[in-house]
């Protein structure tokens, strides 16, 4: 109830936030780097990352510091990893949907996914939301035999810096809201999970436009994601 009523009391407010931050924020471009590979050896694993800016690795130079490069690196470690990314700025959840649904055909074991900070700033409703979610899990799953989906939860929004008040407070409800339901559509399912990793806002941990995760932030993401994808391993093995 608060964030309709929010939205309607606050519109105007926000509206030229919205528009001002859109105008001062420096557009980071997506990092040079492969968008695919195989690496390590071992036990087969086939990645795939998938989603939005932060997937894409916007916030650092190269794919070899954003979340793709560091994870598969730390996974190559022990096991031979087959490797894609499917990601770009601005996707929201339907959209990384369509992208999927149009890509060329393939299996994988796992998939970390990275959605939700454009459904927030989109103003994406909760139908929407939950349709999309449930509509990414069966089509990763039954369509391309994926054991396990990590969904990561959107970050803290109500902490970002470019964010003015209250537009910061604003989203960062929204944000919350979204992550709650992501993570029931994770607990209905035993092949998902919500991977929440909590990010200090400090030097290192936020790009240089105040939004986008920067490289520390990116280091940690990955091995997060890369403890829960052995444990699944170790779990598949036993």
């Amino acid at each position: 109830m608060l964030y309709p009523l929010s939205t309607l009391a606050l519109g105007p407010v926000l509206i030229g936030q919205g528009r001002y931050v859109r105008r001062v924020t420096p557009r980071l471009p997506e990092p040079e780097g492969e968008r695919q590979g195989t690496a390590g050896k071992g036990p087969e694993l086939r990645l795939l990352i998938l989603g939005d800016s932060a997937a894409a690795g916007v916030g650092v130079s190269k794919q070899q510091d954003a979340l793709a490069g560091l994870l598969v690196r730390d996974l190559a470690s022990d096991h031979l990893v087959t490797w894609s990314l499917l990601a770009e700025t601005g996707r929201k959840a339907v959209d990384v949907l369509e992208a999927l649904k149009a890509s060329t055909e393939a299996h994988y074991d796992v998939v970390l996914v990275s959605v939700g900070v454009n459904d927030v700033t989109g103003r994406t409703s909760t139908q929407q939301w939950l349709s999309a979610l449930n509509e990414l899990s069966d089509c990763l799953i039954n369509g391309m035999g994926a054991t396990r989906v990590l969904f990561t939860a959107i970050p803290p929004m109500h902490a970002f810096p470019a964010l003015p008040q209250p537009l910061r407070w604003y989203l960062g409800m929204r944000a919350r809201q979204l992550n709650s339901l992501m993570e029931n559509v994770c607990s209905s399912l035993d092949s998902l999970e919500y991977l929440c990793v909590s990010f200090p806002f400090e030097p290192g941990f936020i790009a240089s436009d105040g939004f986008h995760p920067g490289p520390d932030a990116y280091r940690l993401w990955a091995e997060h994601s890369a403890i829960s994808i052995r444990k699944l391993a170790q779990k598949a093995a036993s």
